[in-house]
């Protein structure tokens, strides 16, 4: 059985915010990149430690998964058999914000 994948506030308000964003010029687009970015956490669920450790934290258990030129930043939780989707982040806005 697979880890579960959880989404936390902050990441819910960052796609949200994203996919809003996008609608305002393509809809259909903004829809197709709020599933492609949930098809992508929801891919860790077999392989938790897929994505490398966020250089910034240097913690194992803080990772991402990059969908160009966003940042899915994660964190595992191996006992719990959890992943908390912790933020999706633009690559150019510099640290993630994972406190809260």
């Amino acid at each position: 059985m697979g880890f579960k994948i959880v989404f936390t506030k902050p990441a819910i308000g960052d796609l949200q915010g994203l996919v809003k964003f996008i609608s305002r010029d393509n809809a259909h687009a903004a829809e197709q990149f709020g599933y492609a970015i949930i098809a992508k956490a929801e891919a860790l669920n077999e392989h938790p430690l897929l994505g490398r450790v966020v250089p910034e934290f240097k913690m194992a258990t803080i990772r991402e998964v990059i969908h160009r030129p966003y940042r899915i930043v994660y964190r595992v939780r191996e006992a719990q058999k959890l992943i908390e989707i912790l933020r999706i982040w633009h690559a150019a806005r510099g640290t993630p914000n994972i406190s809260g």
